[in-house]
């Protein structure tokens, strides 16, 4: 009795392991679908989100994105520490090769005192050499007059209390022609970082009170662009035939100033 109700119990045990094996056989294929469409999904969810994201900070202030563009400036004044002058020698004659001579020697004479005065050779170029016809028209008829010879050389006096003496000396010296004089910054990398920074500044404090204006935050900075300008006013020496004859030339006084160094800057701020 006890034999058959063990071999029952067992016979009954297979069936229902049956069974379940059959019901899992029967579920594979729905089990194999709802898993499938909860990939799908999940892939769905993640291209979205990536999709979002992109769009958020790569593409700031074009899609969903309110922006405002603020213009700001910066101003630095500092003083120059570069004189630079433009001067040089015209003479006219018949031949050129005595004009060439004459002009010649004026101007190594000239060259060769600013040396002196401490002016390195490297802080003197030549920008113009030229010979050039002189014409005369009577009655229809061109004649030639001769000859005119021009030679003019950009110096950078980096003792500016020196320029007036630099003036003096050239014209004392031949010097007939003298161009536009600027006093700049040798290298103004530093003054710009600083206009840079008080342009930004402005721009900021521009932006947060209009923000603040439209009951918005400023969140961050989409774009920024620069722009830059350096006041270096010209002084004019209209000079031709100034030349003093070797006589002795008080140097004129030259006033240095100062210098403006403007970062102008355009910055596209996120607000929310």
């Amino acid at each position: 009795m006890v034999a058959s109700t063990h071999h029952s119990y067992i016979r009954n045990r297979f069936v229902i392991r049956r069974d379940i094996l059959y019901n899992l056989n029967t579920m594979k294929p729905f089990i194999y679908i709802v898993g499938g469409l909860l990939g799908v999904a999940l892939i769905i969810l993640v291209i979205a989100q990536t999709r979002n994201a992109f769009q958020q900070y790569n593409y700031i202030g074009k899609t969903g994105r309110d922006t405002i563009s603020i213009e700001g400036t910066g101003k630095v004044v500092a003083k120059p520490d570069v004189a630079k002058i433009t001067l040089g020698v015209t003479t006219d004659g018949a031949s050129v090769k005595d004009i060439q001579d004459q002009n010649s020697k004026k101007m190594n004479a000239i060259i060769a005192a600013v040396k002196d005065l401490g002016v390195k050779a490297d802080d003197i170029q030549t920008q113009q050499y030229s010979v050039s016809p002189r014409y005369d028209w009577a009655n229809g008829k061109q004649t030639l007059l001769g000859y005119t010879i021009t030679q003019q050389v950009e110096i950078k006096v980096r003792e500016v209390d020196k320029a007036g003496t630099v003036l003096a000396k050239a014209g004392e010296l031949g010097a007939n022609q003298m161009g536009d004089m600027q006093f700049v910054i040798d290298d103004p990398s530093a003054l710009e970082a600083q206009a840079r920074g008080k342009a930004i500044e402005d721009a900021k404090t521009k932006a947060e009170a209009l923000a603040s204006q439209l009951g918005m935050t400023v969140v961050r900075v989409v774009s920024f662009s620069e722009s830059s300008n350096a006041s270096y006013p010209p002084i004019a020496f209209g000079a031709r035939d100034m030349a003093m004859k070797s006589e002795a030339v008080a140097a004129p006084q030259i006033e240095v100033g100062t210098n403006d160094v403007i970062k102008n800057v355009s910055v596209v701020f996120e607000v929310r």
